[in-house]
């Protein structure tokens, strides 16, 4: 996208923030939902499509353009980017990078509208950061297979219309080789949803489990049209959501350093603003330093990832970083409010509860240490 349709789309989006999204916050935390009037809003600015190609009716956004968005977002609650975000990463992406020519054109440019709304299962009662011992089966009974399992915390799985499922087709395969990715239309006989999670925060975005009972479809929904290959196409696209999930983090980080900023200019204590004073104002600094830190890493991961380089190291260590800093950065806008900090009216200890989350999603923290070391060890071993 040129420069200047980009700012055009940029300024739009950060107007709708302003304007529809903060202004809504207290009644998605109250209802525990998106108002529906606010997602045709983002299905009419095309925020469903940013990252499919415009060949299928997509933004098709770069790398380093879709991150600027989504951090134009998430200065709002984060509940609003994640009526977007499994449709944007996981959702369209395994279908742009490894989909037949026609799973790309049944599904990708539905996606972009927003006319379907997809969810990815991966996580169950057994498998989260060990995802390749997932027990979820898809058996292959002549030209269909036949999926039994339970899939859990499933993000938008109320509101899905289509799921990218991970699933075993070779039960003779240990680990992440026999495991394909299949698109499931949400209405196909057998699936069930559990009851919505109870969370720590994140109020406004679903989760749920996710049953499948003997659901029966075509062989030819895998994605790719070859099995075994679903683990390797998640795999693909995780370099891609942790990038987006950096841009989450600094939406978040900037929200909060101005919430933050703004108090303590306004709050007097022994008769000054707290900002005069030298230990709020190191805390203040710390938050920048965090923030321009992330910014710095993001903008440099996400130029090196549309330039097609290998990043994944660079992306995990993007992730991890990201994701604590704008968790130190919540801490302190918290410790900055003093007691107002821990009173839901000021909405930072909605912040806080919120921002937890990004540590454990998209690969944990530890899952990231141990990626960075990992592929340092190899590179050690090679020179």
């Amino acid at each position: 996208m040129d420069s200047e349709t980009f700012d055009l789309l940029r300024n739009t989006v950060r107007r709708f923030v302003e304007e529809r999204l903060i202004p809504a916050e207290d009644q998605v935390e109250q209802d525990d939902a998106v108002p529906e009037a606010i997602v045709s809003e983002m299905r009419e600015m095309g925020l469903f499509g940013l990252s499919v190609p415009e060949e299928y009716g997509g933004l098709g956004l770069s790398m380093a353009e879709e991150a600027g968005i989504i951090r134009e977002i998430t200065r709002a609650s984060v509940s609003f980017r994640s009526v977007i975000g499994t449709t944007v990463g996981i959702g369209s992406q395994g279908i742009v990078i490894d989909g037949t020519e026609a799973q790309k054109r049944e599904w990708l440019p539905r996606l972009a509208a927003g006319e379907v709304i997809a969810s990815f299962a991966l996580t169950e009662p057994e498998a989260g950061s060990d995802a390749g011992s997932l027990r979820t089966t898809a058996v292959l009974e002549g030209d269909r297979y036949r999926i039994n399992g339970t899939k859990r915390y499933i993000t938008n799985a109320p509101r899905a219309t289509m799921f990218t499922l991970m699933a075993r087709t070779d039960q003779g395969v240990k680990g992440s080789g026999g495991i394909s990715a299949f698109i499931v239309p949400a209405d196909t006989p057998g699936i069930s949803l559990g009851a919505p999670d109870r969370k720590m925060g994140q109020r406004g975005a679903k989760t749920c489990d996710v049953i499948f009972d003997d659901v029966m479809i075509p062989a030819e929904n895998i994605i790719g049209g070859t099995p075994g290959l679903g683990f390797k196409t998640a795999m693909k696209v995780l370099d891609r959501g942790r990038i987006h999930i950096a841009a989450v983090s600094l939406g978040m980080c900037d929200r909060l350093i101005e919430m933050s900023l703004r108090y303590a200019m306004e709050r007097r204590q022994f008769g000054s603003p707290i900002a005069d004073f030298q230990l709020v104002q190191g805390m203040l600094a710390d938050c920048k330093v965090d923030q321009l830190t992330t910014e710095a890493l993001m903008n440099a991961t996400a130029a090196r990832f549309d330039a097609g380089e290998k990043v994944s190291l660079d992306c995990s260590a993007l992730k991890y970083y990201a994701s604590e800093a704008v968790g130190r950065i919540a801490d302190r806008a918290v410790q900055i409010h003093g007691g107002a900090g821990y009173m839901a009216e000021y909405k930072v200890e909605r912040f806080y509860r919120d921002v937890r989350l990004l540590r454990i999603y998209e690969g944990t923290s530890q899952i990231q240490q141990t990626i960075i070391a990992k592929a340092m060890l190899r590179a050690a071993a090679s020179a």
